[in-house]
């Protein structure tokens, strides 16, 4: 019994909060401190993974993507190279479909300056694959609209 009464004298000196450590508002502002560095750290490594675009090298890529233009909020045209031979595609949620095929281009006719037939007062498709890109679309729609037109229906 007199182990009971010596630990309600001593617990009966303490006072009421006393028991928790008190966090000053300087180790609350050192902890938001610190997370505003980690936080920011993250977003400043995604932003500079976007930048560079930490992507292995082209060397050795099968399949490599030439340009692309984005249509509408879902819906996109690109130009894929696989070998030598370039693809236009066509890609909306769920369907990705094969628009024109065409040679790609050597070397000197599309990448190296003064290559190719390019003449920069013509606009941003002016050259040899501007020139093959519209060639190709108005035969796929020459293609489309004589075969709706002429079928004498």
């Amino acid at each position: 019994m007199n182990a009971v009464n010596n630990a309600a004298r001593i617990a009966s000196g303490v006072g009421a909060g006393t028991a928790v450590p008190s966090v000053g508002v300087g180790a609350v502002l050192q902890t938001l401190v610190g997370l505003a560095v980690v936080v920011a750290l993250v977003f400043a490594c995604a932003w500079l993974a976007r930048r560079f675009g930490l992507q292995p090298s082209a060397r050795g890529q099968l399949v490599r993507t030439v340009g692309g233009v984005s249509l509408g909020g879902k819906e996109r045209v690109a130009v894929v190279q696989i070998g030598d031979t370039w693809l236009v595609v066509g890609a909306a949620p769920g369907n990705v479909r094969l628009l024109h095929t065409m040679p790609a281009p050597q070397a000197n006719e599309a990448g190296a300056p003064g290559g190719g037939d390019a003449d920069p007062a013509q606009g941003p498709l002016a050259g040899t694959f501007g020139t093959r890109f519209r060639a190709a679309l108005a035969d796929e729609a020459r293609k489309r609209f004589s075969r709706t037109s002429g079928g004498g229906r």
